[in-house]
């Protein structure tokens, strides 16, 4: 006996978020916000998090947006991301070169130049040297590992 139909079931269900989406109905699950992806962090978390975001913040102009599970930090070019879990926040940040510490948990290939570096942060006293400044080098190097230095090119 082949599949059966159900009558009035018309829509689909999304990939990404496994939801019933309705068909023709409006549907963008990668659509979110700041606050919707820090709310039910624990204190140490959301305290962890504001002093994060106000660190960065000091580095320059950046554009802070959030998009499916994470929180980006862009310049030009995204330089670090936050993946608010339960437990810890996970830190994503790009450099030029892979580093060795106790902090950074991996370090993958993003790209011919750029390292990924995962930090988990659990604590707002974490949020320091060695970590603050692995992050304004991301910052400051951004631009230059992305191949986007504000120069318009020539077609």
């Amino acid at each position: 006996m082949g599949p059966t139909l159900q009558l009035g079931m018309t829509g689909r269900k999304c990939h990404h978020c496994k939801q019933w989406v309705e068909k023709g109905a409006a549907h963008d699950c990668w659509t979110t916000t700041e606050s919707a992806l820090t709310r039910d962090l624990s204190d140490d978390l959301r305290d962890a998090y504001e002093r994060l975001r106000e660190t960065v913040v000091e580095f320059g102009e950046q554009r802070i947006y959030a998009s499916h599970k994470s929180i980006m930090f862009s310049r030009n070019a995204c330089y670090f991301f936050v993946r608010p879990k339960k437990s810890a926040l996970e830190i994503v940040f790009f450099l030029g070169r892979a580093l060795k510490a106790p902090q950074v948990r991996k370090v993958v290939a993003a790209s011919q130049v750029k390292r990924a570096h995962i930090v988990h942060v659990r604590h707002r006293d974490e949020v320091e040297a060695p970590i603050t400044d692995w992050l304004r080098e991301a910052y400051e190097v951004s631009a230059t590992l992305s191949g986007r230095t504000g120069r318009k090119i020539a077609k």
